[in-house]
């Protein structure tokens, strides 16, 4: 056993190359030496040995879906990286339609790739539920980017996940556990809030599944009518639980989950039906007096205990998803998430760009 253990310690990561698409599709280990690379990248910002790991390369950015967070981060990442990070609007552009249709005008998915792939070193694409026809066609998109670019090709958030924002959560919560103590082990409730934004599925996706991998119980509270769809994202966070030896459990109380949660993560997400339906039929409906109860407060997190923190993506919708007093008092982890966005971007682009590995916890720096 001893030795299995020092085997698996010194088990050589190497992601150079590698799409980042979900984080379902890398393993603990892996998962584990990207946070480790983070961590190091935010003890040592503004470290030399960072500052010319992308030096004069060039990250291109496809931005389907506007962003604060993501465009700032990402960029902010590749200069400190010592590269740059190149925004483009594809409705500028002579873009194919996302369906991909034969018939659509504008430049094939096939030839943007391949031509993106001679200017770049890596490129991200963000694409959200607003820009698509249905469930699955950003994700679908992204998917045939990566399939002919051969550069690393990094989700900056699809319709059904967000990786980068599943690592910055966990990163965050890390960084606020007890001295000594570690997050796995610990409770995080996922709940549905009332709002006025109709949100999308990717953020609440990532954050159960990577989350789950890495050793947290799961709740997942919503009221009826707001179940989340895709039952293959609820099945992989059931069968990591299992493999964890962690609990997963699905309440429909706004209250039962906070007893005993370490972390609250309350946000508001559209119901199975948004695409039918459209953003202003659901934005209604979230807004309904009934829902009234489906919001996280101070009453509630001192039923969650003293030490449990509040996090979320950002940007949060006060008073429908949390009152000011959680979101802006010392529960709130929410600014802490958000700056691990910069650090876990930059080790992401490190280690499938750069070249840098990680070995027993180890960091192997690229030759020069």
């Amino acid at each position: 056993m001893a030795d299995k253990k020092k085997s698996a310690k010194a088990q050589l990561i190497d992601l150079r190359g590698r799409d980042v698409i979900t984080t379902q599709e890398f393993s603990v280990a892996e998962l584990e030496a990207i946070l480790a690379l983070a961590l190091e990248m935010k003890k040592n910002r503004y470290s030399e040995r960072h500052a010319k790991l992308m030096l004069r390369q060039t990250f291109t950015m496809l931005f389907y879906n506007p962003s604060l967070r993501t465009r700032q981060s990402f960029e902010a990442a590749a200069t400190e990286l010592g590269g740059h990070a190149q925004f483009l609007e594809p409705k500028a552009m002579r873009l194919k339609s996302v369906s991909g249709k034969k018939d659509s005008a504008g430049e094939s998915i096939h030839d943007a790739a391949k031509v993106i792939a001679r200017y770049s070193t890596g490129m991200g694409i963000r694409i959200l539920e607003n820009s698509v026809d249905k469930y699955g066609d950003g994700n679908w998109l992204l998917r045939e980017y990566a399939k002919f670019a051969d550069i690393p090709v990094l989700n900056m958030a699809d319709d059904i996940y967000h990786p980068c924002q599943g690592l910055a959560d966990n990163m965050g919560m890390r960084l606020n556990v007890p001295q000594g103590e570690s997050t796995r082990g610990k409770t995080l409730l996922q709940t549905w809030a009332s709002g006025k934004l109709a949100r999308s599925y990717c953020s609440v996706h990532e954050s159960l599944l990577i989350n789950s991998r890495l050793g947290m119980n799961i709740r997942l509270a919503f009221p009826k009518g707001y179940e989340l769809p895709d039952t293959r994202v609820l099945d992989a966070v059931r069968e990591n639980c299992k493999r964890a030896g962690t609990k997963f459990e699905m309440i429909n109380d706004p209250l039962a989950g906070y007893e005993g949660s370490d972390y609250v993560y309350s946000r508001n997400w559209f119901g199975p039906d948004f695409y039918q339906i459209g953003k202003d039929a659901e934005i209604a409906r979230a807004s309904d007096r009934k829902y009234k109860d489906w919001i996280c407060d101070e009453r509630k997190m001192k039923i969650a205990g003293p030490n449990a923190k509040f996090i979320h993506p950002m940007p949060v919708d006060e008073e429908h998803e949390v009152t000011p007093e959680v979101n802006r008092g010392p529960r709130s982890i929410i600014m802490d998430i958000a700056e691990c966005r910069l650090h876990v971007q930059k080790a992401l682009m490190a280690m499938t760009i750069c070249g840098v590995k990680m070995q027993g916890g180890r960091i192997i720096w690229p030759k020069k």
